[in-house]
């Protein structure tokens, strides 16, 4: 899950806006955006998530899925399984 959600919003990465906190907002057109809303549906179930609303559900899976994936130096996908460290979205 964490490599195909790294795949899709590096797909789409160019198109975003990062914000003053280093935030980077991607807008992911159809079909990928409903790709990846049922990614973070699945891994929000998977990993325990839950919010007031769908949207602070799926971004709290995606924060989760994102460590995961590389987008940050701890990911612990960094050195394993394929992936290389500075190989994420972060920026800054």
């Amino acid at each position: 899950m964490a490599e195909e959600t790294r795949r899709l919003l590096r797909r789409h990465v160019g198109e975003g806006e990062e914000a003053a906190d280093g935030t980077v907002l991607v807008d992911v057109p159809y079909p990928d955006a409903a790709v990846v809303a049922t990614l973070l549906d699945v891994a929000a179930e998977c990993f325990g998530e839950r919010g007031d609303s769908v949207e602070e559900t799926r971004q709290a899976a995606l924060e989760t899925l994102l460590q995961l994936a590389g987008f940050d130096e701890e990911s612990q996908l960094n050195g394993h399984l394929g992936g290389r460290p500075g190989d994420g979205l972060s920026r800054g």
